[in-house]
């Protein structure tokens, strides 16, 4: 099989990055940085050469997506499967509020690990097999070929974790950068990882972690 390039962004960030919300499903728009960061990733991926750019079809994505779009022109196909977790009855609130209104579910959520669903979500397994199935039909459906896609923190931990074989339950020891570029390889059922984290189209002050808590 030919190798697929799989360039995989983080979307800019975001109202509920910055106030430590947990978004999932939910949605809030990106901030004045947000948007300067995916205005300088479209700037970038103008220089790349890509036949195709997907995007989860959640609105901070596909705002990012859009800003790509206009520098370089290409039409953005949306796929749920790209969506982050879903996190049930904790979307829409900060880790206090989720400890105060929910205190046995948080608990759960913390101690039972990847396997736990959170009530009216999912669990972490299940969130990344939908994303690693997702990435994997696109990579295959365009082999040969280099791709884009607009995804999100956890997507991209997620397959971080699945490639290099890192338990769920382990923690994590790298980032994760809104706007942050990165490069893999898809040939015949194997990932490989070529750049991680690349944040140089950012100027100076304005990269962010942006951390999905």
């Amino acid at each position: 099989m030919d190798r697929t390039q799989v360039i995989i962004v983080r979307h800019g960030e975001t109202q509920w990055n910055i106030k430590g919300v947990r978004q999932g499903h939910l949605d809030s728009p990106l901030t004045e940085k947000g948007l300067a960061q995916a205005e300088a990733l479209g700037e970038r991926l103008a220089r790349e050469k890509f036949t195709v750019l997907y995007s989860s079809d959640l609105g901070r994505a596909v705002q990012t997506a859009q800003m790509i779009s206009q520098a370089t022109g290409h039409n953005i196909v949306t796929d749920a499967r790209l969506r982050e977790r879903h996190l049930g009855i904790f979307q829409g609130l900060s880790a206090e509020e989720i400890k105060e209104r929910y205190p046995e579910e948080y608990r759960l959520h913390r101690t039972l690990g990847p396997d736990y669903v959170i009530p009216g979500g999912e669990s972490v397994h299940q969130q990344i097999a939908r994303n690693v199935a997702c990435l994997k039909d696109v990579a295959e459906k365009h082999a040969g070929e280099t791709i884009a896609v607009v995804t999100h923190g956890g997507v991209l931990s997620g397959l971080f974790r699945h490639i290099f074989s890192i338990p769920f339950q382990a923690p994590r020891r790298f980032e994760f950068v809104n706007a942050g570029l990165n490069v893999f390889v898809y040939e015949e059922g194997h990932w490989l990882l070529q750049t991680w984290g690349d944040i140089s189209h950012l100027p100076p002050g304005a990269a962010s972690d942006g951390d999905e808590p």
